[in-house]
């Protein structure tokens, strides 16, 4: 895109934008160019700051209908359209990319549009949301607000705070505010939904709470995203109030805790990512409001920036996780991620507390993971370390410290410290210039103090650099292992080697390069005496000195060692090991700069002579790495220097002085790069080497290839490699290949001519008659491949670079400023990256004759008989396919030139070789599955067809697996091919305004009419050949089905690939359709799935199509236009509702009722056994031949019915939704027609309902019911409503009758509120059924029924049952179990006993049930109707257990369940007082239970609707008053559980551990015991305690709640407390227990870092404690 932000281009840059976003939209467009579009389109759009809303409006409409048409597709299901998988993506982030352009109008229009959608009951909610979330524009100007999201904002905030069970679309929502919040900082208020917003992102978290709580899925699946959270919370800090960041250090005190490295769980990834994004966010905001430029996108106003203060605070509540989350079980990136963004704001409250766990971490020998965590955060703080700064001056005194005592790391033993010392090291040593300026001290007085102090350290540097090596040596030593290599001859390193060599090799060049000369002198004289005083071998050691020496000659090139040779060793196999070293060194130190080789040209040829011919294979080898790095070197251009600072350090220090150049960024507009471009004499002597070197070996191999000269096959290879080595040594000065483009492979208007690039080299090749040389042939493949696609470096190696880049930027880079500011290494390393990426890019070449050559060669070894040449030869091949415009079309009818079954020559190697080029890498083309029609024309047939091939054996499992691995394929990645393609007049308008625009400047004449007429003409030919090509394909397909004896493999393989060409445009040939039908029963049960999918697809394409009435509510109902919309039930919905007086039974009746279909529909899960596509099929049937096949089935029908086996009444099923569904077109005739059929049959059908068919049943009614009026099934609600439990046919069949009744209300939500009335009424009196499965079925079916009964905002009172008046008359039945005191025993007999039993009995029965209800609607309803159930609350309390024990009987079970899960519900402010006044009033209560159950409550909900609370001062005083007043309760265990809830409380800081309460529990413990009377010791022991004892052990328990409340610190006022708590060792039980267990907890907790927390106490504490902790009472 030229020049984004340049000025002269930017009205083209419009009119291209308008002119693809014209094609995009394009209604009929094929997927794959609609995609292609796409991109191009969001790259030109990604830099919104460029273009304002005045230069460009883009319409939102268009989008909206395609995603529907793509996303929501009515025909994909079916098999009629096949989409990518990556569809969805691209088509969001487009509609992301035009959303700053919408027009102002587009948000009332949206509203317009998906308002109807949300109804909460539903599916479509979820849509709407959706579409909200990714269309709604929020960049509009303050201006426009009105327009904006003022007009949708308090409606959707009031909906999210009255929701209570996080739906699905919930999350959705967020989103939508987060991004609101991000655009419109300032102009929002979000104080009053603060501590909401703060309760539900603590929730979402999921953390455990508790002993045993159950988990709700939906709490899990549906949590919001932590990213948006972060945005939400980022966007809102700030302003007048400080509410915000209140509300956040109240997060991070609660959830501190969890992230002490001890914890572990599913939910710590969530919190660590909080952590590592919420820093980031700040710091993004943070360069918004303060560095970056500004653009036309409305700017933060001044009363809502951040303050310093802003900063100051949100570092200080974030720091302490973050340093806890440093060492956790999931590593320490993300606490290292936080540290460096905190450390830019603030580093002087963030560095000292990282350098206090270094510091030790480096001296610690036995936790290793201490040292790599705490490096790992260092290397992330660096850089402000470095810098220092005004907030931390002092910073940069820690840096050589900090090198001196990594230097051990550099340890052999340990390969992961070792790695990330060097990374450590090399960090600091670039951003650091290592110059020794301690001699600035005597020039220069101006110095600050802490410049001073950095002058007479960097004395240390020269030091530390031969320290660094001398560990670095030591490393080398250790890895030689001489005898043991020979031994095994492994030619390469093994993995962890090759890493550390990598490792040391660039950290020491980062250390000379940003040496001064003194200190590079006196390296490389150390570098230069242990390379010549040792021999390596020359595999790994030898490899890593080598690397060495070559860093130390490429940063200054002034020496260069040269190794006489000796003639006689030219023909030993193997070299003594001193010449491979000296060849080996000699290789590596000539990857310098080509200017320094030219002095020693003629030594560098004498020994490239002598050497290359070497006999020994290692010998030659390193030979021809000198010639390679020897080219290289000449030809390449690259920069030359990487130093921190241009022009290098080597200045006289008065007038440079280099402290002042620490962490310094580099100058993106001066880099003043070095170059090192090819000087004539160097391109001279790079073709002289040629000349001497590579003519003899071409000419010697040219002669082998005709016959004229024998060589051995290590000749061969030896020359090989010669001509291997020049070609990637001098990829890029050799001249392009010749030949002739191969032309006519597209016809096209345009001419496709390109730009030349300079590439490759023109050569004969041989295929050797040898074919099991497979070394050679390795080379040979390796020479082709380089050929095609070599320019001076690979792309491999540059995607691995730009990674490595990539890293290193990240762990480097300055977020708060912005503007590039990296440092210059890295800038000067990405401009070389840019430099390879142009040479890179050539996928799209001219394809020429020399280019087919080469690719037939390959083919042909992609197909020799040995395996490994093969795959070697096509993974060549499949990257040539991608890098030549259309070779594939010439490619593919060589391909199946293997696979024609009448070929006799064809072995199994070359048929599976062929069929592994068809398949294709896993990243590159695909031969079998081109986007074209030509080319599957002739693929497709051809794999059906070689089923025939003698070499095709389905003996072998390899062939049998690539055959399924190609249908697989084929499968996956086909894409829907277009085959009528037309461009609108549109885009062609744009299209010509663009050619006219004046800035190309070109010459550039306008089409004439006639050349537009033509394409167009041209267009309606290709689209008829198109046409042809589809229907020869399905007739071809067909053809090969038939043949005779085609094995059955094939034969599904074809069906499979007629399936993929059923289309929604075309019908398929008649032909194919009766070939599907007859497939229907095929003995292949493959085959019939396949054919019962194409078969409904087919009846979808035959359908009618129904003309649709508009129909206007209001004038229906007779009732007026209100002004303002709500949801709910109003009149003028009225009509739509069931009402058994006035339903349609008649003729008349029928045709004169107005039937609206498409309410909603809810998705029924459950196994999905009932077939959805055999239901399509059958809906299919009856609705395009109404009741044609009727006659037909209708004796089947009946047969089936009555045999109650699990597949003949799933087929039943299907078929009865499938003519429930397809008669919904039919006269009133036919429909009563077929429901006199239907009822008897469903009656019979619902006697005979078994447990494997009840989910069937239920899911056909469901499906009948979707979607249609139910006053058109009136017949079917009166039959399921007769009796549903009528007993007949025992429990069970009850249960299955209220499972299908509800499956169809369900479906019909709010239009049957008369339905629902009916069977409430007739099951309230049945609510004390004794069956268990039809206790659980009402339960269910009860939360249906109130379901619809919701408060929403806006939304009038619905007509459905309420939830209230149920609950009121429920509780007067209870009232028998309420008012008794004794525990509840579960004593009733599972029968329905004759006669009346007593109030109680049928209490208990009633309770069941009710709780039964209650747990299911905790997981379904919107909202929770708490007050109702509140009054309930206390008889749970009763029952609950309070052991964990599962063989309690179903009632406490239940009880138990019922709490866990009310307690994590969510509350709505005006509820707090509500659930507070019933726990008081069960806090009195005489059952120790309940008052037990209370707490276990407790702890969950605070924690659950924490900020709710702490936002009411009443409830937090009432919860601290009800907890220390059940630590004074009689029973022992209630006072241990109020302890264990205290200690929670305060440990997230809902409460302080203020004076008074010290006080409190201080007098408790000082209650005076009564005196031990002497007792017998046989005497039974005085079981009851005193009062006093009760009120002592209290304060006791107090003082150990607080003790136990912070396990990972110490406190100022612990010290004491401990010493408090012990006095009391020696008290009766149960106090002496409680002190114990505190003090071996206290002790288990703090044990990891006691070194740190023992500073906090006196030394006379000390004492007493040690003696405490391991004292005998202790072990008593």
């Amino acid at each position: 895109t030229w020049g984004y932000g340049n000025t002269k281009f930017y009205k083209d840059h419009v009119l291209f934008i308008k002119l693809l976003y014209e094609l995009v939209t394009i209604p009929k467009l094929e997927i794959s160019m609609m995609q292609g579009f796409a991109r191009l389109l969001i790259n030109l759009l990604k830099k919104k700051e460029l273009l304002s809303r005045d230069d460009l409006e883009l319409p939102w409409r268009p989008l909206y209908e395609m995603l529907e048409r793509i996303l929501y597709s009515k025909t994909e299901h079916l098999g009629l359209n096949w989409f990518p998988n990556s569809v969805e993506s691209v088509l969001k982030t487009l509609v992301k990319s035009c959303r700053p352009y919408f027009p102002e109008d587009a948000t009332a229009e949206m509203l317009d549009e998906w308002r109807p959608l949300m109804c909460p009951f539903d599916v479509t909610m979820q849509k709407a949301i959706t579409y909200f979330e990714l269309f709604l524009p929020t960049t509009l100007p303050p201006e426009l607000h009105q327009k904006g999201f003022k007009l949708w904002f308090d409606e959707f905030i009031g909906l999210w705070v009255s929701v209570q069970n996080l739906p699905q679309w919930e999350g959705h929502l967020v989103n939508l505010f987060a991004r609101l919040a991000t655009d419109n900082i300032g102009y929002i208020d979000w104080d009053p939904y603060v501590p909401k917003i703060f309760t539900r992102i603590l929730r979402s978290l999921n953390l455990p709470v508790g002993s045993n709580q159950v988990v709700v899925p939906r709490f899990l699946t549906n949590a919001y995203d932590v990213g948006h959270a972060v945005m939400w919370i980022t966007a809102m800090m700030g302003g007048p109030s400080k509410l915000v960041q209140k509300h956040l250090s109240g997060l991070f005190n609660s959830i501190a805790s969890f992230y002490h490295p001890s914890n572990n769980g599913r939910w710590l990834n969530k919190l660590m990512k909080l952590l590592q994004r919420l820093p980031s966010g700040v710091v993004r905001r943070l360069h918004r409001e303060r560095y970056k430029k500004m653009t036309w996108l409305t700017p933060v106003p001044d009363s809502h920036k951040l303050t310093d203060q802003d900063v100051t605070d949100f570092v200080e509540c974030i720091i302490q996780p973050v340093l806890l989350a440093m060492f956790s079980k999931t590593g320490s990136l993300e606490a290292a991620q936080a540290l460096q963004n905190l450390a830019l704001m603030r580093p002087e409250l963030v560095i000292p507390p990282v350098l206090e766990k270094t510091y030790p971490a480096l001296e610690t020998l036995t936790e290793p993971h201490q040292l790599t965590a705490t490096l790992s955060c260092v290397i992330g703080v660096a850089r402000s370390l470095v810098s220092g700064g005004k907030w931390f001056p002092e910073g940069p005194t820690h840096m050589l410290p900090l090198l001196m005592r990594a230097l051990p790391g550099v340890d052999p033993n340990d390969f992961s410290k070792c790695m990330i010392t060097f990374q450590f090291i090399a960090t600091f040593s670039t951003l650091v210039p290592l110059v020794d300026c301690s001699s600035v001290l005597q020039e220069r007085d101006d110095l600050s103090e802490v410049e001073r102090e950095l002058c007479s350290a960097t004395a240390e540097f020269e030091d530390f650099v031969l320290q660094f090596m001398d560990r670095c040596f030591g490393l080398i030593e250790s890895s030689t292992l001489e005898q043991t290599r020979e031994e095994t001859e492994t030619e390469k390193m093994t993995h962890l080697e090759s890493l550390v060599e990598l490792g040391l090799s660039s950290t020491f060049s980062t250390i000379l390069t940003q040496c001064s000369k003194d200190i590079f002198k006196v390296a490389l004289e150390k570098v230069f005496n242990f390379a010549v005083s040792n021999i390596f071998e020359t595999r790994v050691a030898g490899r890593m000195v080598a690397d060495m020496c070559r860093a130390a000659v490429k940063v200054r090139q002034n020496c260069l060692s040269l190794v006489p040779l000796d003639d006689d060793v030219l023909h030993d196999e193997e070299l003594d090991k001193e010449l491979l070293w000296n060849l080996q060194l000699l290789s590596e130190i000539t990857r310098v700069d080509g200017k320094k080789l030219l002095p020693y040209r003629e030594q560098l040829g004498k020994i490239l002579q002598r050497t290359l011919h070497l006999t020994c294979k290692q010998g030659y080898i390193l030979s021809c790495n000198l010639l390679h790095h020897l080219l290289r070197s000449a030809t390449l251009i690259y920069p030359t220097e990487y130093c921190s600072v241009p022009g290098g350090f080597d200045k006289p220090l008065s007038e440079y002085f280099p402290i002042k150049d620490w962490g310094k960024p580099g100058d993106l507009w001066n880099l003043d790069i070095q170059w090192h471009v090819p000087s004539p004499e160097e391109i001279n002597f790079a073709f002289y080497l040629l000349d001497t070197f590579l003519q003899p070996e071409l000419t010697k191999l040219e002669h082998y290839a005709t016959g004229k000269l024998e060589m051995s096959r290590d000749d061969v290879q030896q020359c090989l490699a010669i001509v291997h080595n020049c070609l990637i040594g001098s990829g890029n000065v050799l001249p392009p290949l010749k030949g002739e483009r191969v032309a006519h492979l597209v016809p096209s208007l345009v001419s496709l001519e390109e730009t030349k690039l300079y590439t490759g080299v023109e050569y004969g090749y041989i295929l050797d008659n040898s074919e099991d040389d497979t070394k050679s042939l390795f080379l040979i493949i390796k020479i082709i491949s380089d050929v095609l696609q070599f320019q001076g470096s690979h792309k491999h190696e540059f995607d691995s670079r730009w990674k490595s880049f990539n890293l290193v930027k990240k762990s480097m880079e300055n977020r708060l400023q912005g503007k590039k500011q990296h440092i210059r290494a890295l800038l000067i390393d990405r401009v070389m990256l840019q430099h390879e990426l142009r040479t890179l890019t050539m996928e799209g070449c001219e394809y020429k004759t020399s280019h087919q050559e080469m690719i037939r060669d390959l083919l042909c070894l992609s197909t020799s008989s040995y395996g490994q040449v093969r795959s070697k030869a096509q993974q060549a091949f499949f990257t040539a396919l991608g890098t030549y415009n259309f070779c594939c079309r010439d490619i593919i009818p060589l391909v199946l030139e293997f696979l024609r079954p009448d070929r006799q020559d064809v072995t199994q190697k070359q048929f599976k070789g062929a069929l592994y080029c068809l398949l294709g890498n896993h990243s590159g083309v695909c031969l079998a599955n081109l986007h074209d029609w030509d080319c599957i024309a002739q693929t497709w047939p051809a794999i059906v067809s070689s089923g025939l091939s003698k070499a095709m054996s389905l003996e072998k499992p390899s062939i049998v697996r690539l055959f399924d691995d190609l249908a697989e394929k084929i499968h996956r990645q086909y894409e829907t091919i277009g085959l009528d393609f037309a461009v609108p007049e549109k885009c062609i308008e744009i299209a010509v305004m663009l050619q006219k625009s004046e800035h190309p400047g070109s010459n550039f004449t306008g089409l004439r009419s006639e050349e537009i007429q033509l394409g167009i003409q041209r267009q309606k030919e290709k689209n008829a050949e198109a046409l042809r090509n589809y229907e020869n394909l399905v007739n071809m397909l067909l053809d090969c089905v038939e043949q005779r004896n085609l094995p059955w493999k094939f034969e599904h393989i074809s069906i499979g690939f007629l399936s993929l060409l059923l289309r929604d445009d075309r019908i398929l040939p008649v032909r194919a359709i009766k070939f599907f039908v007859q497939c229907l029963n095929h003995d292949a049960i493959v085959v019939r799935k396949v054919a019962i999918s194409a078969v409904a697809g087919i009846l979808k394409q035959l359908k009618r199509t129904h003309k649709k009435v508009p129909i206007c509510p209001y004038e229906i109902s007779g009732n007026p236009k209100p002004s303002s919309i709500q949801a709910g039930d109003r009149p003028d919905n009225q009509w739509l509702h069931y009402d058994s007086q006035s339903l349609p039974k008649t003729k008349e009746a029928w045709e004169s009722c107005c039937f609206v279909e498409k309410t909603i529909k809810i998705e029924l899960k459950g196994k999905d056994k009932f077939n959805p596509r055999r239901f399509c099929l059958f809906k299919g049937l009856f609705r395009n031949f109404d009741d044609a096949f009727l006659p037909v089935l209708q004796p089947h029908l009946e047969q089936l019915v009555a045999d109650s086996h699990e597949s003949t009444q799933r087929c039943v099923a299907e078929i009865i939704a499938g003519l429930i569904r397809g008669s919904k077109h039919w006269t009133f005739e036919k429909v009563e027609k077929l429901w006199k059929l239907l009822c008897p049959l469903l009656r019979t059908a619902l006697s005979n309902i078994t447990v494997e068919t009840y989910n069937d049943w239920g899911t056909c009614i469901a499906t009948s019911c979707e979607s249609r009026d139910p006053r058109k099934l009136h017949w079917l609600f009166e039959l399921l409503l007769e009796s549903p439990l009528s007993g007949e046919g025992g429990s069970f069949v009850d249960a299955c009758r209220l499972y299908v009744l509800q499956g169809g209300l369900a479906q019909q939500e709010w239009r049957v509120p008369e339905l629902l009335h009916r069977l409430l009424k007739y099951l309230e009196p049945k609510l004390t059924q004794v069956y268990k499965n039809v206790r659980e079925r009402i339960g269910s079916v009860l939360t249906y029924i109130f379901m619809i009964d919701v408060s929403l905002p806006n939304t009038a009172a619905t007509k459905s049952p309420r939830v209230h008046e149920f609950t009121t008359r429920i509780l007067e039945n209870l009232k028998p179990l309420m008012e008794v005191d004794e525990e509840i025993q579960n004593h009733v007999m599972e029968e329905n006993g004759v006669g009346e039993q007593d109030e109680r009995t049928q209490g208990i029965k009633l309770l069941k049930t009710i709780l039964k209800w209650l747990m299911a609607s905790a997981g379904r309803s919107f909202s929770t109707a708490v007050t109702e159930q509140l009054q309930l609350l206390p008889l749970f309390f009763k029952i609950a257990p309070v052991e964990n024990d599962n063989s309690y009987d179903e009632l406490k079970r239940d009880a138990k369940m019922c709490l866990s899960l009310m307690s994590q519900g969510l509350l709505y402010p005006q509820q707090v007082p509500l659930v507070l006044q019933v726990l008081k009033q069960t806090a009195r209560s005489n059952s120790w239970h309940a008052r037990y159950t209370i707490l276990t409550y407790l702890q969950t909900m605070v924690f659950y609707n924490l900020f709710i609370f702490l936002n009411n001062e009443e409830a937090v005083n009432d919860i601290r008053w009800l907890v220390i007043k059940l630590l004074e309760d009689e029973q022992l265990e209630v006072r241990e559980m109020a302890a264990t809830t205290l200690s929670g409380l305060l440990q997230c800081n809902f409460l302080t551990m203020d004076g008074p309460m010290q006080t409190h529990f201080e007098q408790l413990c000082k209650m005076r015991l009564p005196k031990k009377r002497k007792r017998d010791l046989g005497s039974v022991v005085d079981t009851i305690p005193s009062g006093d004892l009760v009120k002592r052990h209290a304060g006791v328990l107090g003082l150990s709640a607080c003790i136990l409340s912070s396990p990972y610190d110490v406190p100022t006022w612990m010290p004491q407390l401990l010493m408090d708590l012990s006095a009391h060792l020696n008290d009766p039980q149960p106090i002496e227990m409680t002190v114990k267990k505190t003090l071996s907890n206290f002790r288990r907790t703090h044990h990891d870092n006691w070194q740190e927390h023992k500073q906090q106490f006196t030394d006379d504490q000390l004492l007493v404690l040690t003696d405490l902790l391991v004292s005998p009472c202790y072990y008593a």
